[in-house]
């Protein structure tokens, strides 16, 4: 009898035991399943952010030649780091509040040269322009640009100096960022993709001034047209990019906007960039430019209708071991040929113009914590100043040119105090021009970082 008893109470324990186990067991497999289930859910969530990231990268990349050699820099870091890192806008917040910013561009200036002289200060043989500046205080420009995503296919950018006579639109155009990976189409109106100085912004510059070749050659602001960009990203272990553009061809120095009823100019170029070692960056080119030409700056008094042919050479060279020492040398040789007929606007007569012309300049910039010590050399009709009238060369004088030194402090990424002071000798039957700029840049609000 109590062994059966004792039996009973066992198997009871037993049963008890097995249905506990068994209860515990259903708990944990519940417990498991929410689990799974919200790692699941989380999972998706940052797979979504994952998405959302690669298609907001993937629509700000641009294979374009400023976007990618601007991936390249290795200097211009921010001077005060940020204590939390940002966060990404939305797509939807980006494409309804595009970025903006303005950039003043002003200096004082004093020369040997009364305003008048200066006005009238033109490059025998290779322009008659004179220059804008005067004695005093000079607005170069307050730069608004505006730059936002349109849609997934396309980006638009527009940039307006406002200057003392009023407002104009520079810039305005689209890029393409729905292409196969290295295509890229640009239109609208742009600066060309022709040389190295023509893709920057004058507030961009080493130097307060441009170089005498693009004075001389295509005029101060440089190559800035209505027209259509195709670009080619190379699928190398190095940068290299190929475009060709149709422009309108309206550069009042090369070309001129009445030279012909439609677009009229085409151009060329490519750009290849690479590392040597860790604290190289090399960029060389070669550009052309061609078209059809009627405008006024040859001579006074005088119009020229013929045909134009631009070509360049560039090189880039930055060597950047810390963000606060470095060095940076820039070069371009351009080389110009014109033939066709100038008009004397008083007496109607025409002649035979050949002209075949180069020049080049050359600037290093070395770079010290926020100092940069700078010089420059340019020069016209280096290895080729042919001037023909009827098939007789004239005597236009001795060979234009110029240098500068410059020395700059950058308070921060958005101000920047240059002092600059040029000995120029570039126009020959004239006053040598002794001259002294003291530039301020100040930049508020989103800008990207400038080309390498």
């Amino acid at each position: 009898m109590k062994i059966a008893i004792w039996a009973f109470m066992l198997l009871g324990l037993l049963v008890c035991a097995s249905q506990a186990w068994s209860d515990d067991v259903a708990v944990k497999l519940q417990r498991l399943e929410q689990a799974i289930q919200k790692q699941e859910e989380m999972i998706k969530s940052q797979q979504r952010m994952i998405d959302e990231l690669k298609d907001q990268i993937a629509k700000n990349a641009q294979p374009s030649a400023e976007k990618a050699i601007a991936t390249t820099r290795k200097d211009e870091a921010p001077a005060i780091e940020p204590k939390e890192k940002p966060t990404l806008p939305s797509m939807s917040a980006m494409m309804s509040n595009p970025y903006l910013s303005l950039v003043l561009n002003n200096y004082a200036y004093t020369s040997r040269l009364s305003n008048e002289e200066l006005a009238g200060r033109g490059i025998s043989g290779y322009t008659h322009r004179g220059l804008e500046r005067k004695n005093g205080f000079n607005l170069e420009a307050a730069e608004l640009l505006i730059y936002a995503p349109v849609d997934p296919f396309f980006n638009l950018y527009v940039t307006v100096p406002v200057k003392e006579e009023g407002a104009e639109l520079e810039e305005a155009y689209f890029v393409t960022t729905f292409l196969p990976m290295g295509h890229q189409i640009k239109g609208g109106k742009f600066k060309s993709g022709f040389g190295r100085q023509n893709a920057l912004h004058p507030h961009a510059w080493d130097f307060v001034d441009a170089p005498l070749p693009y004075r001389a050659f295509i005029g101060d602001e440089g190559i800035i047209e209505k027209g259509v960009q195709y670009t080619y990203l190379l699928p190398l272990p190095f940068y290299t990019i190929l475009g060709v553009e149709a422009l309108q061809g309206e550069n009042g120095v090369l070309f001129g906007p009445d030279a012909s009823g439609g677009a009229h100019a085409l151009s060329a170029f490519i750009k290849t960039s690479f590392d040597i070692g860790d604290h190289n960056t090399l960029l060389i080119g070669a550009s052309a430019i061609k078209g059809k030409t009627l405008t006024e700056s040859v001579a006074a008094d005088s119009v020229f209708s013929g045909d134009s042919t631009l070509a360049g050479l560039e090189l880039s060279w930055k060597w950047r071991p810390s963000k606060h020492l470095g060095f940076k040398l820039q070069s371009e040789y351009l080389y110009r040929t014109q033939f066709g007929q100038l008009t004397d606007s008083l007496s109607g007569t025409n002649v035979r113009l050949d002209r075949n012309q180069d020049g080049l300049y050359t600037q290093g910039v070395f770079l010290w914590n926020r100092f940069e010590i700078g010089a420059r050399y340019d020069t016209l009709g280096l290895l080729k100043n042919d001037y023909l009238i009827n098939a007789t060369t004239q005597d236009i004088g001795r060979k234009p040119w110029r240098t500068s030194g410059m020395i700059s402090y950058k308070f921060s990424e958005f101000a920047l105090m240059r002092l600059q002071y040029n000995h120029d000798e570039s126009d020959v039957v004239g006053k040598v021009n002794d001259e002294l700029f003291l530039q301020a840049v100040f930049s508020i609000g989103a800008h990207g970082a400038h080309a390498f």
